[in-house]
This record gives structure tokens, sequence and C-alpha cells, in this order.
């Protein structure tokens, strides 16, 4: 049986963190000394690199398990649809009403958001969005599911050597849409992955190279 006092604690220290990383960025803004906003960086990164449990149980990080887990539930689902010729009238379907392959990609952004924050299959966070705006564990399922839908199809001979590549294209799309939900729950369901944070990788990557920014970023 759950504990509710427990599992009320978890979901404030996740909050109280969130409020303190929050402030600090905030901090970050108003120093004026480069030796300072560089000290309140290295806070946040700590704060960002505290393990799952002192945040109770929400899935923030985002790291390079994802991205295969993404790529293997990618497979998994859209692996039937590239032996179905039904794939091929959907698609011109498209070409021809380029306004329901317009729906359809809107389709795919909306369910696949829904699956990753508001299912509940796991509860995940919007954690260091890319450019502060776009939430990179979508950003990433979406692409990651597209370059497989296009990499399989290509390898099957599904696409017909890209001669047409407007019908390659809703051919594609076709079968990113069940890739995405595949990638989605891929990524999600084994729980928050362990190893470095990506963006953590990213900033380390770029100050061995000396090709980061004055904040450790690209």
């Amino acid at each position: 049986m759950s504990d509710p006092d427990r599992s009320s604690r978890t979901d404030e220290s996740s909050v109280d963190l969130e409020a303190l990383r929050s402030r600090l960025k905030e901090l970050e803004g108003a120093v004026d000394a480069p030796h300072e906003r560089a000290e309140v960086r290295r806070t946040i990164r700590l704060v960002d690199r505290l393990p799952s449990t002192a945040v109770g149980d929400r899935i923030r990080k985002f790291t390079r398990r994802d991205i295969a887990e993404a790529f293997v539930g990618s497979i998994l689902i859209s692996l039937p649809m590239l032996v179905e010729d039904g794939v091929f009238d959907i698609a011109a379907h498209f070409v021809e009403t380029p306004a329901f392959f317009g729906l359809n990609a809107v389709f795919v952004v909306v369910l696949t958001a829904g699956l990753l924050y508001y299912a509940e299959f796991r509860k995940v966070s919007v954690h260091r969005p890319i450019l502060g705006l776009v939430p990179r564990r979508l950003f990433a399922v979406l692409v990651v599911s597209f370059v497989t839908a296009t990499f399989t199809m290509t390898l099957w001979g599904r696409l017909g050597g890209w001669s047409e590549p407007v019908v390659a294209l809703g051919r594609i799309s076709v079968v990113w849409t069940a890739a995405s939900f595949g990638a989605a729950l891929g990524d999600i369901l084994p729980g928050e992955s362990t190893g470095a944070d990506i963006n953590d990788e990213l900033d380390a990557f770029g100050e061995r190279l000396g090709i980061g920014d004055d904040e450790g970023r690209f």
C-alpha cells in the first residue's frame, strides 16, 4: 500500500528543487561579476545532477540511453507497417490533399506530447528545454522516430528509390505516425535512465574542445 504522506513529501521536494533552480537562474541574471556567474552556473549544474530519488518519481534527465530507447521503441511499433501496402494508399491521400498531411503532422506532435507529459504512464518533467521553450524530450522523440522511419523505409526499398520525393515523404509520414508513439513509450516506460544528462555531456565536450561560449554551452 502506498504511503500518501511519503508521496506528498516527494512531490514537495520535486517542487522545491525546481523552485531552487528557478531562483538560481534569476540570480545568474542579476550578478555582474563573471566569476560570480560561473559559481551560480556550477551550482545550477549541481542541482541538475541530483539523483532522481531526491526529486520524487519524476523523470527529469535526458540521456543517450533515452535516445537509444526511443529508437528501439520506434522500430518495434513501426516494423509491421513496413510491409503493409496500405501505407501507399494513405500516402497517396496525403499527396492529393496536402492539408491532411499537415493535420497528420500536428496530430503526431500533439499525441506524442500527450503520451509523454499527460498520459501519466510516468511523471515526466519539462526540464532544461531547448532555447528555454522547446521540450527537448519531445523534440528528440519526434526527430529519432522520423529518422528511423526514413532509414527503415529506404533500407527496405519502400520509397521507390526516392524517384518521387513528395510521395516518399508521404509514405515516411505514415510510418512516422506509429514510430513516434513507439519512441515515446520506449523512452518513458523504463523510467529515468542512469548516466549523465546529455546537456552536461555537451557542455563538457564543448569545454574540452574550447568551443563553448562563456557559459560552457554551445
